[in-house]
C-alpha cells in the first residue's frame, strides 16, 4: 500500500505540489502525466524513500517491494551478456505463476539468439532500454515504477511491455508523455496540472481528458508555474 495524504513538496522556495492525495490501487496501472519539471520524478523519489515530504503524510507499506526502471539503467552489469542478466544462469525463469524459457522471454523484447550473447556494455541506448524493461517485468516486485518506458523502443518491444503490464500481478506507476500508450494501459491517471496542483483520476487517459475539459475548459497547455511554499 502506498498512500499520500495532504502532501506538499517544495524545491527550494518553489512548491512543486500541494495537498497531494491518492492511494495506489491494487493491480492498477497509474499513468503519471504533466510537463517536465512539474514533480513527476520527485514523486518516484518519494515512493523509493529518497525524498521526504514537507507537509502531510506519505506512507509506503511494509509489504511493498519496488521494481524500478529509470532512464540511467545503472543496475545493468556491463560485463555480463544479455542472457546472463535475464537468466541468472537458469534456463527457466519465474514469471508470475509460471516458468518461462529465458531465451524465449528475451525474444519477446526483440533480442535474437546472437543479440542475447552481447555484453551489456556494448548495447545501444535502445537495447539497454529493452533489457531494463525485461529485467523489471521479471522481478517479483508488487509495485513497478516505469519512467518514460516507451523511449527508444520498437513496436515489438512496446507490445511486449503492454502484455507484461497486463500480466503484472501488482500495481504499476508509469511516467509517460505517450498518450496513446497510456490510453491502452491505464486504469488511473495522476495528473500534474500546473500551479502546484495534482489531480488523481480513476479511469483511462481519454476519460481523464474529458473530465479535465469539464473542470477546466479547453485550456491550452501552459508552462509550469510554482506557488511559493507557505508555512503554517
Amino acid at each position: 500500500m502506498i498512500e499520500a495524504k495532504g502532501v506538499a513538496k517544495a524545491y527550494g522556495d518553489k512548491l512543486l505540489f500541494d495537498n497531494l492525495n491518492f492511494m495506489l490501487p491494487p493491480n492498477g496501472i497509474v499513468g503519471v502525466i504533466g510537463p517536465n519539471g512539474a514533480g513527476k520524478t520527485t514523486l518516484f523519489r518519494l515512493i523509493m524513500g529518497l525524498e521526504t515530504v514537507d507537509k502531510g503524510t506519505f506512507e509506503v507499506g511494509e509489504t511493498v517491494k519496488l521494481a524500478y526502471v529509470d532512464q540511467q539503467h545503472k543496475d545493468i552489469d556491463p560485463a555480463k551478456s544479455v542472457y546472463q542478466v535475464i537468466s541468472g544462469g537458469n534456463e527457466l525463469i519465474r514469471l508470475g505463476n509460471r516458468d518461462i524459457n529465458a531465451r524465449a522471454y528475451l525474444s519477446r523484447f526483440n533480442f535474437s539468439g546472437a543479440d542475447q550473447e552481447k555484453l551489456c556494455g556494448m548495447l545501444s541506448g535502445g537495447e539497454r532500454n529493452r533489457l531494463h524493461l525485461a529485467m523489471a517485468l521479471k522481478e517479483e516486485g508488487n509495485v513497478l515504477l516505469l519512467d518514460e518506458p516507451t523511449n527508444d523502443i520498437d513496436v515489438n518491444t512496446l507490445r511486449a511491455l503492454e502484455e507484461g503490464l497486463d500480466d503484472f500481478a501488482g500495481c504499476a506507476v508509469v511516467i509517460s508523455h505517450d498518450r496513446w500508450f497510456l490510453d491502452r494501459i491505464c486504469t488511473h491517471i495522476l495528473a500534474f496540472e500546473g500551479n502546484s496542483e495534482v489531480f488523481f483520476f480513476e479511469g483511462s487517459y481519454s476519460e481523464y481528458e474529458e473530465n479535465k475539459m469539464k473542470r477546466l475548459g479547453n485550456e491550452e497547455p501552459k508552462r509550469v508555474r510554482y506557488r511559493k511554499l507557505m508555512e503554517d
